[in-house]
């Protein structure tokens, strides 16, 4: 794993932080100039390093690009405590992101201001 892929995860994940919004694992790696991998393996792999290296960082603003999260994992505890709301869905292991049109960076719209 490149260090830059993680030093790049690790500045986009500042810029949510600051805009007090998520990110999904694909936007987020176009951004830093990657491709997410198959089941976002390379973004978790980045993540793992931000993680390690820079603890102070939200890692949790990254989400899956389906806006699942595991129910009763690290994720959903960080995302609730964060205010962001998460919905039941059929499958009893998954949550949702609720509203992602407020929730998610649109970095397009950012932009251009």
């Amino acid at each position: 794993m490149s260090m830059s892929r993680a030093e790049a995860v690790a500045e986009i994940l500042w810029e949510l932080k600051r805009a007090d919004k998520l990110g999904t694992f694909t936007e987020i790696a176009n951004r830093a100039g990657f491709n997410p991998g198959a089941n976002g393996r390379t973004m978790l792999s980045c993540l793992k390093l931000v993680r390690k290296d820079w603890p102070h960082l939200q890692w949790f603003r990254a989400i899956d690009d389906d806006l699942r999260i595991s129910k009763g994992s690290e994720q959903e505890v960080c995302l609730k405590e964060s205010g962001y709301p998460l919905e039941e869905t059929d499958d009893a292991e998954t949550l949702v992101l609720a509203n992602p049109e407020e929730n998610l960076l649109n970095w397009s719209a950012v932009e251009a201001q």
